[in-house]
């Protein structure tokens, strides 16, 4: 945070706060992106909103010298690993993520030692050095994919989230190695929170996400990562959807389609860690150029290989 302490609409000097951070943005020639977990009003300053998978694909392809990543801190250390040279900011370093915390280097290399040959996939949700340690990350888009890419006869560890572990398992055939890392947001809907929702709304679309466990999986029409629940939901002629994953994806669906009801399935599945950003970090993070992530060279190159592996797969 800035080393100032006084209050954003003092630092602004009375310009609105929004008109701030873009005259700071163009200053710097800044690309803000914010996952799709975001709180409303950072979703809607952000240059881009959108899943994992698609953030590090712009976060790849940009040409803005600097990148205010608005996502916890795993998704801002992935920003620097596919763009080294550029200055990725984030506007609050205590934005984590449970679920990379669950898993180490140290342990990545014990269970390579366990299952000798065994290629090690790695959802994103983890950190850079762990990435450093794998040979191929992956998303919740592209798990299924990348695992299909793998020969048959070659042994998977699958890290760090068991649920969507388990359903690449159901969607591939494959037996994996899982890890017993989760969300613990996503662990919080239960089936019979969809099948209430479901009797209140017995036309709506069910769509959740592949972190969740297994039996809400099974219940939902559609389990997808949040970019594909995004192009369902436009999609599909249902006027009222009931969401199972966080609450931050009601913003985003919501925008897209003013014409149609969105139901959480659990009103507690809020991130707090997603929720730490604000439009004052932002703006503090532009006005001192910090927080900014760093990394080591050597953990920048080894978790590139596994993400690049991953973009060209797909």
């Amino acid at each position: 945070m800035s080393a100032s302490i006084l209050p954003s609409p003092l630092r602004a000097h009375g310009h609105d706060l929004v008109d701030r951070i873009n005259d700071l943005k163009r200053r710097h020639d800044a690309l803000i992106l914010a996952h799709n977990y975001q709180i409303g009003e950072v979703q809607d300053v952000a240059d881009f909103v959108g899943d994992s998978l698609e953030l590090s694909r712009h976060a790849a392809a940009t040409k803005h010298p600097v990148i205010v990543f608005c996502g916890v801190h795993f998704m801002a250390e992935t920003a620097k690993v596919l763009s080294p040279s550029k200055t990725v900011l984030v506007p609050d370093l205590a934005a984590g993520c449970p679920m990379s915390d669950m898993i180490t280097p140290e342990e990545v290399r014990r269970l390579r030692s366990l299952h000798p040959g065994a290629v090690v996939v790695t959802y994103v949700n983890s950190s850079a050095a762990v990435k450093a340690e794998s040979d191929i990350c992956c998303t919740s888009a592209n798990a299924v994919r990348i695992v299909e890419s793998i020969p048959a006869h070659k042994k998977i560890i699958f890290l760090p989230d068991q649920f969507l572990g388990e359903f690449v398992q159901r969607k591939t055939g494959r037996s994996l190695i899982l890890y017993s890392g989760f969300c613990p947001t996503h662990v919080r809907i239960m089936a019979s929170d969809i099948y209430r929702e479901r009797k209140a709304h017995p036309d709506a679309l069910v769509i959740a996400h592949p972190e969740c466990p297994a039996p809400v999986a099974e219940c939902a029409d559609v389990v997808a990562s949040t970019s594909r629940m995004a192009s369902e939901v436009k999609a599909s002629g249902k006027k009222e959807v009931i969401v199972g994953t966080e609450l931050g994806m009601i913003h985003r669906l919501s925008r897209e389609n003013p014409e149609k009801t969105f139901i959480p399935a659990c009103q507690s599945c809020d991130c707090a860690n997603m929720k730490v950003n604000s439009l004052e970090k932002i703006l503090w993070a532009l006005e001192d150029m910090a927080p900014e992530i760093t990394l080591p060279p050597e953990v920048i190159e080894g978790a590139r290989g596994a993400l690049d592996r991953m973009l060209a797969t797909g």
